[in-house]
């Protein structure tokens, strides 16, 4: 007898099904996901607009996620836009799998605690932190500033992508 495999369920879902879970009056949170840092991003309630929210400093994964999960609930957080850092020629490599790795820890986190999982879409985030710091470049922000205000504009930058496809698709 021939044992079939079990299918493995994917982690993430595409963004018309992301979106078709989300409540009218939760929003959308993107997540900039750093070897230092988070950057947060959140959507109005429309679904049409990103807007950075925070960063978070990366410490042990436990307060991260303490962190995460006060965010969804004072946010009411409906889904994830994770940005995944492809390889330049579109393959994943160590980053891209840390950031799957990332929100499988999430997820276990949330089961745990009993808490609702928060379906995610990974969201191609290649060149977000140069588009982002080339705009800030041209603002004449300060290298200070900068560095404050990066990831979470990049969050919102991978966010606003996900929200304008989302827009063209309908």
């Amino acid at each position: 007898m021939v044992r079939k495999k079990k299918k493995k369920l994917p982690i993430d879902i595409p963004l018309a099904e992301l979106l078709a879970l989300v409540m009218p009056n939760q929003r959308l949170l993107g997540l900039d996901l750093g070897t230092k840092t988070i950057g947060l991003a959140i959507s109005d309630t429309g679904k049409a607009i990103a807007s950075p929210l925070e960063t978070i400093q990366r410490t042990k994964f436990g307060k991260d996620a303490e962190r995460l999960v006060a965010v969804c609930a004072e946010q009411e957080i409906g889904g994830f836009v994770l940005g995944l850092p492809l390889n330049m020629d579109g393959s994943e490599g160590p980053r891209a799998q840390a950031t799957r790795d990332f929100y499988l820890s999430m997820r276990e986190f949330w089961r745990e605690r009993e808490l609702p999982v928060i379906p995610v879409t990974f969201w191609d985030e290649r060149l977000s932190t140069v588009a982002v710091t080339r705009t800030l470049l041209d603002a004449d922000t300060s290298r200070a500033r900068r560095g404050e205000v990066v990831d979470k504009m990049a969050a919102s930058f991978i966010l606003q992508g996900a929200l304008d496809r989302a827009r063209n698709m309908r």
